[in-house]
């Protein structure tokens, strides 16, 4: 149910819930599984080790979910936050779907049921200050590596 199993000794994968409160405290920290007892471990000794953070800009305490990782690869980039404050899109429905409990709902053919997405809702972000190049280079590198057809072209 987690993903893939992970072998080793130090090695795993361990999801904690974060709180840090407005002063940059860290508030509490939870953790919400762990692939190993060790990777654990080593996780909570990482988080109580870190320096102490500024405070948070908003005045509001800072809740968040974060997996840890103790792999012999790497697992992640360097985040680019210039789209964070954008609405999500609306999520895929598919009208013909049924769970085989529930009661269905009969629907007319050509009448769509999605409400309407607003046309007021905010599509400019505040300028949260320039992204470092060096995460523009890694972001722009991973998507490449992602969604480029190497095989295609003789590169692999």
């Amino acid at each position: 149910m987690m993903g893939t199993a992970v072998a080793g000794v130090r090695q795993g994968l361990v999801r904690v819930h974060v709180e840090i409160a407005p002063d940059g405290t860290l508030a509490r920290v939870e953790v919400l599984w762990s692939t190993s007892e060790v990777a654990e471990k080593l996780a909570l000794q990482a988080i109580r080790a870190m320096p102490p953070l500024p405070p948070t800009p908003t005045g509001e305490p800072l809740v968040f979910d974060k997996t840890i990782a103790f792999l012999p690869f790497e697992t992640g980039w360097p985040p680019v936050y210039k789209y964070d404050c954008l609405p999500d899109p609306p999520s895929f429905s598919n009208r013909f779907a049924w769970d085989g409990s529930s009661p269905r709902r009969v629907q007319q053919a050509g009448t769509d049921t999605t409400p309407p997405r607003s046309t007021t809702a905010k599509t400019e972000c505040p300028d949260a200050g320039p992204d470092t190049i060096e995460a523009e280079e890694k972001d722009m590198e991973r998507q490449f590596k992602e969604w480029s057809a190497g095989r295609l072209n003789g590169a692999e």
